[in-house]
This record gives C-alpha cells, sequence and structure tokens, in this order.
C-alpha cells in the first residue's frame, strides 16, 4: 500500500492532520480517532488502514490538535469534540457521497459516539471503548455508547482493565461487542495467550469489514 496522504485541517486550538488511506472504487469511508495515550499510529488503527482500503473502504485516521503540538496530556471531552468537529467538512469531501462511520480507540471512540448525530455518521466503529476508568466500575460512561442511534460495533478484550467485553455488553444492551480473546485496553495479548497481536489484529478487520457490508440502517 502506498503511503496515507496528509491533509492538515485548522482548529481553534491550532491544527490538526488527516491521513488518508484511499480505495480505489470506495463503497464507504471510515473516519478513526485515538486515544488519549498516542496517535494515529496506534496498532490497531494502523491496520484498519492497511486492510480496508483493498476492500472497498476508504480509512481516515485524524489526529487531534494536543498530538501535532507536541503535548503528552489530552484535553477536556469539549475540546477533543471540537477538534474533531472542525475536520467534519474536509472528511465529507473526501467521502465523495459515500456513507461515513464514525469510530476510534478509547477516548477516540467516546468522541465518535458523541457527535455521531453531528456528524451525520451512518454507523460507528469502537475499539477498545474506555467504559470505566480502571478499578472504577461505578463511573461508567456507557451513556456515550449507547447514545448513537445508528448501529455501533464494539472490539473490545477480555483483559481490559477499562471494561471488559463481557462488562460492556452488560452495560450497553442493543450495542454489538465482539470480543477479542485475551487482549487488553491496548489489544495486546499475552505471549502464551490463545491468539497472537497479529492474529487479534486481523481478526479486528475482518470484524469491521463484515460489520460495514450489512450497511447503514438504525437500532
Amino acid at each position: 500500500m502506498p503511503p496515507p496522504t496528509e491533509l492538515t485541517v485548522p482548529t481553534g486550538t491550532g491544527p490538526g492532520r488527516l491521513l488518508v488511506s484511499p480505495a480505489e472504487a470506495p463503497t464507504a469511508l471510515l473516519w478513526l480517532g485515538h486515544g488519549a495515550g498516542g496517535g494515529a499510529g496506534a496498532p490497531d488503527l494502523a491496520a484498519l488502514a492497511e486492510d480496508l482500503p483493498r476492500h472497498g473502504v476508504t480509512v481516515v485516521r485524524h489526529e487531534q490538535p494536543w498530538v501535532l503540538a507536541g503535548r503528552r496530556v489530552a484535553p477536556r471531552p469539549p475540546a477533543l469534540d471540537a477538534g474533531w468537529l472542525a475536520a467534519a467538512p474536509v472528511v465529507a469531501g473526501l467521502a465523495e457521497g459515500v456513507p461515513v462511520v464514525v469510530g476510534g480507540r478509547s477516548a477516540g471512540a467516546r468522541v465518535a459516539c458523541r457527535t455521531a448525530a453531528a456528524v451525520g455518521a451512518s454507523a460507528v466503529v469502537c475499539l477498545a471503548f474506555p467504559l470505566h476508568p480502571p478499578g472504577r466500575p461505578e463511573r461508567s460512561r456507557a451513556e456515550e455508547l449507547l447514545g448513537p442511534t445508528v448501529p455501533v460495533l464494539v472490539l473490545q478484550g477480555t483483559r481490559d482493565r477499562f471494561g471488559t467485553a463481557d462488562e460492556v455488553a452488560a452495560a450497553a444492551p442493543g450495542v454489538e461487542v465482539v470480543p477479542l480473546e485475551g487482549a487488553d485496553h491496548a489489544l495486546a495479548v499475552l505471549r502464551s495467550g490463545p491468539v497472537s497481536r497479529e492474529g487479534t489484529l486481523a481478526l479486528a478487520a475482518a470484524e469491521v469489514r463484515r460489520f460495514l457490508r450489512r450497511g447503514p440502517a438504525t437500532r
């Protein structure tokens, strides 16, 4: 695959960046945000950007302004949402009329859920949704996951300290949850586990392809 095209997006808090991995004849565009601990190079986001364009899905990875500015700590949710929404017109232009699916990993998944209606998303894909802070299940963020009225897919590790796949399924009825056996919040697995890291990322990509093939619908 050729390297992604980089586009700069101006926002009220500095420039953001879009990394565009285009499909030749796209049937959908998947717009992905990163987590609070890193940028668009996260292994799961990179795996989707590598795999999905070969199957007719353009992938756009969004780097928030705080990452480009070299900061180590993400801002509060309203600033993340604002940085994301500033890129919406550019992403809509890249989609060229095909459905836009939003998503991301961890904090990026939360942003995608909160803004799905505002950007007219046809579906939401969440990687390692942070259901609660580690050890604090009473501080649930399930309302964000239940907010979109479009289909939502969650790919969640069974060892995720921010909420296991079983926890997410119990907290968000009506949301499709796919367990990633042995994976933690970074979707990393133990060497002695039943599935390798490569196998886990391949499964995640295959599940996203399956989900997107179903087409838009309402929950």
